[in-house]
Formats: structure tokens, sequence, C-alpha cells
């Protein structure tokens, strides 16, 4: 009699999951600019402590920019109105009281790729709570999310240039819109054309042992930045004075360990500015450890856009220098 069970039970199961896995192919492509959540509340809960907190976490500014921006545009949303192509937005949070109090992130719910943030408490105090456990893991949940869909994108149209590679035996998934501005030994800068400036990515080494004491490791970067500043990024010819990019002398960069291409790293966020003339925008740096090649690989992002919002272009530049890829030279 087992024998006779089993071929239907199993047949079943096969069915379901291929009926299950059919539903996720046939799932539309999710939508919304780079760096948007939406979060679905009610309106009271919305304009309460709770939603103060919602704020407090996912609209706090983000690191290195030269005026707050925040970390995402948020778009409120009441449940009643999650429907249709708004519940395919890419980066979800739904917030509500409920009898259950939960905190956790599903995946691919009405549309791919899409992260759904869901938090619930049987109180305002309860959804707080849990909103502050679980703000930060959700942060870097969508945060990967956005990044992966612009390194997915870029591979529609690829720089074909071969100046990293030839220099220093990496690879960036570079879209094609940037090109190689200056290459000289042991320094690349490719840049791109925006609205209102450009956007430039800038690659060099330094030795395996430039930063020797971690008590001066955030001067040292400093210094380091600001000296390759005055071989290779002038500013304009300003009479009696020598202009050139250096670190923004009022505030220290914020330093942070990270992993980057399966390697040891320090990500540099701050502000750069001329040293000669009243220039000023945000930078981005990797300094990634390449013990195989005895030297610190440093691939820096910055942009120049007066007037402007920088944060996406930040978030490109970040995207584009986390694709790198150790080759053999």
């Amino acid at each position: 009699m087992k024998k006779l069970f089993f071929l239907p039970i199993f047949t079943f199961l096969l069915l379901s999951s291929c009926e299950e896995g059919e539903k996720k192919d046939y799932l539309p492509n999710s939508i919304g600019a780079y760096n948007t959540l939406t979060v679905v509340i009610d309106n009271e809960l919305w304009n309460s402590e709770v939603g103060d907190r919602i704020r407090e976490n996912f609209a706090a500014p983000a690191l290195g920019l030269t005026w707050d921006e925040a970390l995402f545009s948020i778009t409120q949303i009441p449940p009643q109105v999650f429907s249709g192509a708004v519940r395919n937005t890419r980066a979800v949070l739904y917030v509500m009281e409920d009898s259950l109090s939960i905190a956790h992130m599903k995946k691919n719910m009405y549309a791919k790729p899409q992260k759904v943030g869901v938090i619930k408490g049987r109180t305002k105090d309860e959804i707080i709570t849990n909103l502050n456990k679980k703000a930060p893991e959700f942060i870097e949940a969508f945060k990967k999310l956005e990044l992966d869909e612009a390194q997915k994108r870029f591979l529609k149209s690829l720089s074909k240039e071969k100046a990293l590679q030839n220099n220093f035996g990496v690879e960036l998934n570079v879209p094609s819109i940037y090109k190689v501005g200056r290459e000289e030994k042991d320094f690349v800068w490719i840049d791109r054309q925006i609205q209102k400036g450009n956007m430039n990515i800038i690659a060099y080494s330094v030795p395996w042992d430039t930063f020797k004491n971690d008590s001066t490791f955030v001067q040292d970067i400093v210094s380091m930045r600001d000296s390759i500043g005055r071989l290779f990024i002038p500013g304009e010819d300003i009479p009696g004075k020598e202009n050139y990019m250096i670190t923004e002398k009022a505030f220290s960069p914020y330093v942070f360990p990270v992993e980057i291409a399966g390697r040891k790293a320090a990500e540099v966020r701050g502000i750069w500015e001329m040293s000669g003339y009243p220039m000023a925008g945000p930078f981005l740096t990797y300094i990634i450890n390449d013990k195989p090649n005895n030297r610190k690989l440093v691939l820096e992002g910055f942009t120049f856009a007066p007037a402007t919002e920088k944060r996406d272009y930040m978030f490109e530049l970040e995207a584009i220098m986390k694709t790198v890829r150790f080759t053999e030279k």
C-alpha cells in the first residue's frame, strides 16, 4: 500500500513546485528610480511617532555629501492604495498594527527583483521596537538590491577600454558613456560628462606598507589623496596660487572596513575641494589590499556638479567600483 501512495504524493509535490516556479518566472519586472522606497502604512501611523522613526532611519542623511540628502527618497501610500503597478516597486517597506509582532524581509512578492520589508506590531511601541531592531538590516538589503540592479543595467553597454587592465591588472564594468581622459604610468582617470559637471573614477596604487600606524590612518589617507591631487588633478590656473584637488580641511572623512572583490579594504567617504579655488564635491575611495602584487590598489570616484543633488551620482560610481575584478597582468 505504501508504494501505491508514493507516486501520487510525489507527483503532487512535483507539480506544486513547478507551479510555484512558473509563478515566479512570470513575475513582472520591478520598477522605480534608484534609491527610492515605497512605504506602505496608513496615514494615522505615518503621522505618528512611527512615521517619525521610519524617516529617522530610512531618510537619514547619506554620508559624505556636500549637503544633506536622504538615504532613500520615500513615497508613503496607505495599504488600500497598494495595488496594480505600485506593487511592482523594487524596494518596499510595509508597516502596520496587527495581532502579531513580526519583522522580516520577503523577496520577489509581486515583481522581480524586489525586496519587501515587513514590520508589524500590536502597538505603536512594539512597531517602533521592531523598526529599531531591523532598520540597519533592511537598509543594507535595500542598498544591495539597488546596487545589484544598477550593475545589471551596466551590462547593456560596457566600455571596451583596457587602460585599467593594462596598468593594474583589474577590470571594472564601466558603462560605455565613460571615457579614459588620462592614462599615465600607475594612474588612470575615467570620466563622463553630466548636465552640470562631470563624474570621475581614478585608479592608482601605493606600496603595501604605505599605512603603518592605525593611529594615523585617517591622516595618512588624507596625505595620500592630497599628494595624488597635486600630481594628477590640477584645477584652473590661479595667478600666484597652486591649485589642485585636496581633501576638505574642515572635516575628516568617514572610514569603514569593507570587503571588495573578496579582499579586505577601507571605504573612505568625504568631501574634496580645490586648494586655491572655491570648488568642492563628494568623493568615495576604496583602498584595497592586493598582497599578491605587494601593493594597495586605490579606486576613487568623485563628482563635480555644483548646485545639484549628488547622491545618485555617487551611488553610480560606487556600483561601478564594486564590480572590480583582479586579473593577470
